[in-house]
């Protein structure tokens, strides 16, 4: 029996999706972008804004600045993704980031990623996670 269109793109979207996270974790900023359509919306929580973190970036012009502000704000941070769901053009991504401060305490924070695909690329990527614990973490 053939999958259905349905269960293919879903499929596809998955690994679509982890090859995002693949290419974030080697560093390679062409790769992840090759996964983005060029105009992504990357959004992140308004609280993260006073680092240059927060709200929306558009485009791969505005993927390359929120990347290179991060290393300004942390020493470090790994994305540890732990589930996939996939509806649709939907995938939720669970999981956790160890993330060092420049001044070297690290944490594990969880957090949920809301990917959005369209055309066999990703059109818009949601950051959902406590602010408030990221802020301190920051300041530590």
């Amino acid at each position: 029996m053939m999958p259905t269109t349905a269960a293919a793109t879903s499929d596809e979207n998955l690994a679509l999706i982890r090859r995002s996270y693949r290419a974030f974790h080697e560093r390679d900023v062409a790769a992840l972008l090759g996964t983005l359509h060029p105009e992504v919306e990357w959004v992140h929580p308004d609280g993260m804004a006073e680092y240059g973190l927060g709200g929306t970036k558009h485009g791969h012009a505005g993927v390359r600045e929120f990347l290179s502000r991060v290393p300004a704000v942390l020493g470090g941070m790994r994305l540890e993704p732990q589930e996939f769901v996939a509806s649709g053009d939907r995938v939720v991504v669970f999981g956790v980031r160890q993330v060092t401060s420049v001044r070297g305490t690290t944490k594990t924070l969880p957090f949920i990623h809301s990917w959005t695909l369209r055309d066999g690329v990703a059109v818009r990527m949601e950051d959902i996670f406590d602010t408030v614990v990221f802020r301190r973490l920051i300041e530590s």
